[in-house]
C-alpha cells in the first residue's frame, strides 16, 4: 500500500514538473518574439502601428510643408520626388528668393502643391511695425498671385512669430507646425528622418527646409517609411479640412 502510495506520489510529481517545463518553455518562446517585436520597434514604429487609423478606419493623415524656398537646385529635386510618390505638399516660400526663380514656384503650382506666403524677406513680423509687416506679406502676395494665378490664403510666419495686431490688418490664415526635427540645424539626412518618424501622429504638420540637400533626401525617405505604414499626404488646406 505504502508502494503505491509513493508511486502514486512520484507520478504527480514527475507530471507537475513537466508542466513547469512546458510553460516555461512557452515562455521563452513568448519573450523572444515580443523581443522580435522591440527589435522591429525602430523608435516608435510598432507604437504608432497599434494607434494609427482612426475611428472610422481611416488611414491616418500627415502634411509636408517646406519653408524658405525655392532653392534653385533642391527644391526641384524634391519636386521630382514628390511626383514620383504622387505626393502632395505645402511650400512657404520666401518673396526674395521666388526673383529669378518664378519658374519653380509656377512648377509647384501646376503640379497640385499649395503655396504659401513666408514673408518677402525672411523677417520677425514681431518686430515690425504693423505697416512694415504688411508689405513684408503683401509684396510676397502679389508676387506670388501673378505666377499661380491664384489668392494666396495661408502665411507661415518666420520663426512662428505671429504678432496680434496683424490678424486686424490681414485676412490670412496663419499655419505653424507640430512636429520640427530641426533639419537646418542638423543637416543630418538620417537623424531628420529619425526625429520624423519617432514623433509623428496622425494630423500632424511636418516642417522641413526644401534649401537643403539632406532635407530633400530626409522628405522622400520620410514618405516612403510613412506610406508603408499606411499614412496618406495631404496639402495643408485639405488637411485644415478634413
Amino acid at each position: 500500500m505504502r508502494r503505491l502510495f509513493f508511486s502514486l506520489l512520484y507520478g504527480a510529481g514527475f507530471f507537475l514538473l513537466l508542466g513547469m517545463l512546458w510553460r516555461q518553455g512557452t515562455g521563452q518562446v513568448q519573450a523572444a518574439a515580443e523581443d522580435s517585436l522591440v527589435q522591429r520597434n525602430d523608435k516608435g514604429y510598432m507604437d504608432r502601428l497599434e494607434t494609427s487609423g482612426r475611428p472610422d478606419g481611416s488611414a491616418p493623415v500627415v502634411a509636408l510643408t517646406f519653408d524658405d524656398g525655392p532653392h534653385p537646385v533642391y527644391t526641384g529635386q524634391l519636386l521630382d520626388g514628390l511626383s514620383e510618390r504622387g505626393i502632395k505638399a505645402t511650400f512657404f516660400v520666401i518673396g526674395v528668393n521666388v526673383e529669378g526663380h518664378e519658374e519653380i514656384v509656377e512648377r509647384m503650382a501646376e503640379e497640385g502643391h499649395l503655396i504659401g506666403n513666408h514673408t518677402y524677406n525672411h523677417v520677425q513680423l514681431t518686430r515690425l511695425s504693423g505697416q512694415k509687416a504688411c508689405e513684408e506679406i503683401d509684396e510676397t502676395n502679389t508676387m506670388l498671385e501673378e505666377i499661380c494665378g491664384s489668392r494666396i490664403v495661408y502665411i507661415r510666419p518666420p520663426f512662428g512669430s505671429w504678432p496680434k495686431n496683424l490678424s486686424s490688418l490681414t485676412d490670412m490664415q496663419v499655419v505653424l507646425w507640430s512636429v520640427d526635427p530641426l533639419d537646418w540645424k542638423r543637416q543630418d539626412t538620417e537623424a531628420v528622418v529619425q526625429a520624423v518618424l519617432k514623433n509623428v501622429k496622425d494630423g500632424d504638420i511636418i516642417l522641413l527646409h526644401d534649401v537643403y540637400k539632406t532635407s530633400v533626401e530626409a522628405a522622400l525617405q520620410i514618405i516612403d517609411r510613412l506610406t508603408e505604414e499606411g499614412y496618406e499626404f495631404a496639402r495643408i488646406d485639405e488637411l485644415l479640412l478634413d
